[in-house]
């Protein structure tokens, strides 16, 4: 069978968590929320040492861990803490509580640079399922919100106007934000899931007319970055998920070269 390979396996979750975070990474460089990606991935691995210790899912783990995570940085983000002190706070206090939670585990034997780096060479058939059940819940869920969502981050007062709650679209983008951490987990880790959300977005930003072709673009430079890294992991013997991101950076200095030349001609 196909799937039987373990190249076609890694392939295919990369172009999973692609799709995923294209549309999100677009809204998280539109707010701003860098740093907020940021934090939500680093309390994943605290998720990671929490489903290990009482023996369930790992994604089901991250995934809880992650939305309480971005759930309390929009809580606390509203009432007078300022967000990048916030998010600093916040993002390595997780990372740090789940390195020493991960000590304890005894009688586990875990790969903490898989979870770090991400081991998308170990993506194994089950692993490949919630990956791709992941990315359709994202993909759904910000397909069905994304008016909204586009109204509520392009003018919150028009949003209001609308009858459109941009604390309620928040939540959503939280929960989506939730989502591809735990379906990222595996392929690119802990410390890179942020740059998948943000570096495709900001590659494909200058040529995009409107944010829809943005969302679309995002998806088709991540999902060659995915493979361009597996690809250059492969002939070059380096770690896979770190040069998957390497790839992505060469591709934006790429755009972000063409567009300014673009507009020294103009």
């Amino acid at each position: 069978m196909m799937l039987d390979s373990f190249l076609i396996r890694a392939a295919l979750a990369g172009l999973g968590v692609a799709l995923a975070a294209a549309p999100l990474g677009c809204f998280v460089v539109w707010r701003r929320m860098a740093y907020f990606g940021d934090a939500t991935a680093h309390a994943s691995i605290l998720g990671v040492a929490l489903a290990l210790s009482f023996d369930v899912s790992v994604f089901a783990g991250v995934l809880a861990v992650s939305l309480a995570m971005a759930t309390t940085v929009s809580t606390l983000s509203g009432r007078g803490y300022a967000m990048d002190t916030l998010l600093g706070v916040l993002a390595h206090s997780a990372l740090a509580f789940g390195l020493v939670a991960v000590s304890f585990l005894q009688g586990i034997r875990i790969d903490l640079m898989g979870y770090l780096f991400g081991d998308i060479l170990a993506v194994g058939k089950p692993d490949l399922a919630m990956i791709w059940g992941g990315a359709a819940m994202v993909l759904a869920l910000v397909a069905w919100r994304w008016s909204a969502l586009l109204t509520a981050t392009l003018n919150p007062d028009l949003a209001y106007a609308s009858g459109i709650d941009p604390k309620r679209e928040q939540m959503v983008l939280t929960l989506a934000l939730a989502l591809v951490v735990a379906v990222a987990i595996k392929v690119v880790g802990v410390l890179l899931i942020a740059a998948m959300l943000i570096v495709p977005a900001a590659a494909a930003r200058p040529f995009a007319r409107t944010p829809e072709v943005m969302a679309v673009m995002a998806a088709v430079i991540g999902g060659v970055s995915a493979l361009g890294g597996l690809q250059a992991a492969f002939v070059f013997d380096t770690p896979t998920g770190p040069t998957i991101v390497c790839v992505a950076a060469v591709l934006f200095a790429v755009a972000s070269l063409i567009d300014l030349i673009r507009r020294a001609v103009a």
